[in-house]
């Protein structure tokens, strides 16, 4: 797992690691990593044109220092100083002293191979100013491209949401330092990120991190093992009351999701049971929920229609002392409040997987802080929050957040969200906590959005064929039988 830090809280471990080091110190170990990979992405330093694009205050002066050492290597290093009056005064010095030009207008002729973005740093709201819009504007629209290289952050991005409310940098690589911000995993702006590469500089981050990015090493481990005593039964079994004549494509899906996760048993309820049946023999299928059997978990809504059956259906799985994943229909039907008095008294844990307009219809647009608004309906509904998105978000009551980083926008089709909610039910009938359930399926359903991509067009069933591997692929130390000796 990596954190994710805001702003205040970069601040507030600069502040405290500067009154421990020489003035300039932390300035020059930031430099220093900067320069390195900036290095590393050029065929060669020697002779290679770079261009600093230099802002006021502390990150044009990272970009002012980075290029100096770059000079000293033989590259042709000019800055371009955006804010001639407040540009870093130490870190201009050091540039003319190793050779470099300045300069403080654009007129389009400066030849570069790479661009530095030292425009602005975490402490900036808002998108580009002029001139700074027009001249990345025209960066980018040259051809050959430079490399474009952001200092810290892109310039122009909320660095605590995420939103990108204006002109913006779009970075090749993004060199951070100390810790990873929301604006470089989370919302629009992390896919302008590009490669994000983090420096260490000494930080210490003393407050708890706003976001977690997990690793396919927690994925593993959170997995649900085998061993010798493995069976259908004590593997778990879940319930899928998902589907309907009108939707059966939906049945079909989540249970396929399901199919795919640790359980070892999966019992169907509803009325695409004949649907189901034809696609995956191994299920146990049944009219209603009522009907279906013992289960672990149960998963409701994707397809069900919100008519009377619905209802019935939806109210069956809230009445049980059992985990729930609610999705799509179901979730619509939360909306007037009928189910309230039945989610208020649950004391097993809920997972509710709403896209943004589903989010919205519960609680209001989620606005450009995402992360902040899915705590704020966890806390509310008692329920872990699996917001939807190119970047997922997760939530829990407790507040903690997570955020996936293997979402793709080729998940942006019809009945994906089906295969992610089976995935999840599986993982929770199998005993796993409903935030880390939550977050291991959002990574693992990323992941098969990314194989299937690899083999062309993608369709809801091709991430359910996908997902077999993404698992295998993933959490593959789980599936060691121990033999007792």
């Amino acid at each position: 797992m990596r954190g994710v830090w805001r702003v205040a809280d970069v601040r507030a471990a600069e502040e405290a690691l500067m009154r421990e080091l020489p003035d300039g110190t932390l300035m020059q170990r930031a430099a220093a990593g900067l320069a390195r990979r900036c290095a590393l992405l050029l065929d060669r330093v020697y002779g290679a044109r770079i261009l600093l694009l230099v802002g006021a205050g502390n990150n044009g002066g990272d970009a002012l220092y980075a290029g100096a050492l770059l000079a000293r290597r033989g590259a042709q290093v000019t800055a371009l100083l955006l804010r001639p009056d407040r540009a870093h005064a130490d870190g201009l010095a050091e540039l003319r002293r190793s050779g470099g030009r300045i300069r403080t207008e654009w007129s389009g002729t400066i030849a570069a191979d790479l661009v530095m973005d030292g425009i602005v740093g975490i402490g900036a709201t808002g998108g580009l100013r002029e001139p700074a819009a027009t001249v990345v504007a025209a960066l980018r629209a040259r051809t050959p491209r430079p490399i474009m290289v952001a200092v810290d952050v892109p310039s122009g991005v909320d660095v605590d949401t995420g939103a990108v409310e204006g002109a913006a940098v779009r970075a090749d690589v993004t060199v951070t330092f100390g810790c990873l911000k929301p604006a470089l995993v989370a919302g629009p702006a992390a896919p302008l990120a590009g490669q994000v590469d983090l420096v260490d500089i000494g930080l210490t981050l003393r407050a708890a991190p706003a976001l977690r990015v997990p690793d396919a090493a927690d994925i593993a481990d959170w997995w649900p093992g085998l061993h010798a005593g493995s069976e259908k039964y004590n593997r778990g079994v879940v319930g899928i009351a998902t589907g309907s004549h009108t939707y059966p494509g939906a049945a079909v899906l989540s249970t396929a999701g399901a199919l795919a996760g640790p359980t070892g048993m999966v019992r169907y309820a509803g009325t695409a049971r004949a649907e189901v049946l034809a696609r995956h023999p191994s299920v146990v299928a049944a009219d209603s929920v009522a009907e279906a059997g013992r289960v672990q978990a149960w998963l409701c809504g994707s397809g069900i229609g919100t008519d009377a059956n619905a209802r019935t259906a939806l109210r069956s799985v809230l009445a049980t002392d059992l985990p729930v994943v609610l999705d799509a229909d179901a979730l619509g039907m939360l909306v007037d409040g009928s189910q309230a008095d039945r989610l208020r008294d649950r004391a097993a844990p809920l997972v509710i997987t709403p896209h943004d307009r589903e989010f919205a219809r519960l609680a209001g647009p989620p606005g450009k802080d995402r992360a902040e608004a899915a705590l704020k309906l966890a806390a509310w509904m008692n329920a872990v929050v699996l917001l939807k998105g190119d970047r997922t978000l997760v939530a829990s009551p407790s507040g903690e957040a997570w955020v996936n980083p293997t979402g793709t926008p080729v998940l942006s089709t019809g009945g994906t969200g089906d295969v992610l909610a089976g995935l999840l039910a599986s993982l929770l009938a199998a005993g796993v906590p409903a935030t880390r359930a939550a977050v291991a399926a959002a990574y693992l359903h990323g992941l098969a959005g990314r194989i299937a991509a690899d083999r062309g067009p993608v369709t809801a069933p091709d991430v359910a064929d996908a997902l077999r591997e993404a698992v295998a692929t993933t959490a593959h130390r789980a599936f060691g039988v121990v033999i007792a000796r």
